[in-house]
C-alpha cells in the first residue's frame, strides 16, 4: 500500500489550535465546555485541545474519555474490539459537550458515542470535533469542527499517528496498490 502525507506535525498542531479557537468562539468562552475524547486517539486529541484552551482562556476544561464498544451497532457481527476505559469524572448535565475523535467516516461511531454519553447525563448540547472528515456518511451526522476535510474513496484509508501512541504526529492517506 502506498501512502501520502496529508498533515505533518506543524499542520496537525495548527489544525488543533484553530479548532480550539472555534470551540471557544462558538461557546462564548470555556466556562460551560467539557471535552470527551473517543478511545483512543480522540482522548489524546481532547487533552491537546484542553491544553490549548488553557493557554488561550486561562480556564481548565474538564476532559473525559469514552469507549463506545458496547454501543456499536455491529457488535453482533464481531465489530467490537477490546474495551478501553471510559472516564467521565464530572457532571455533563447542562454542559456543552464536545466529542473529539480523530477521523469521521460513516458516522456510526459518533452515533454510538451519543448513545453512550446519555448514560452519563443530559448535556445542553453535543458538538463534534474531528481531526479529519473523510466523507462517506451513512447517518445524518456532521462535525462542528474539522481539522481537515479529505474527500476519499471507499478503498482509501486515513491513518492518524499521534506522538502518544506512535512517536510522531502525522496523517496519511493510504492507497491500495
Amino acid at each position: 500500500m502506498s501512502k501520502s502525507l496529508l498533515l505533518n506535525e506543524e499542520q496537525l498542531d495548527r489544525a488543533l489550535t484553530r479548532i480550539s479557537h472555534e470551540i471557544l468562539e462558538r461557546n462564548s468562552g470555556a466556562k460551560n465546555i467539557v471535552l470527551i475524547g473517543l478511545q483512543s486517539r480522540g482522548v489524546f486529541l481532547a487533552k491537546r485541545l484542553a491544553s490549548k484552551i488553557i493557554n488561550i482562556e486561562k480556564i481548565e476544561v474538564p476532559v473525559g474519555s469514552l469507549d463506545i464498544g458496547l454501543y456499536r451497532d455491529d457488535i453482533s457481527t464481531g465489530g467490537a474490539k477490546e474495551l478501553k476505559k471510559t472516564e467521565i469524572g464530572f457532571d455533563i448535565t447542562d454542559k456543552s459537550v464536545v466529542l473529539v475523535d480523530d477521523v469521521l467516516f460513516t458516522g456510526r461511531t459518533i452515533r454510538a458515542a451519543m448513545d453512550a454519553l446519555i448514560d452519563y447525563g443530559r448535556p445542553s448540547q453535543v458538538q463534534l470535533a474531528v481531526l479529519v472528515d473523510r466523507g462517506h456518511r451513512e447517518l445524518p451526522i456532521r462535525p462542528d469542527y474539522i481539522g481537515k476535510n479529505i474527500p476519499t474513496s471507499l478503498a482509501q484509508k486515513v491513518e492518524v499517528k499521534l506522538k502518544e501512541e506512535n512517536n510522531e504526529d502525522s496523517v496519511y492517506l493510504g492507497e491500495d496498490a
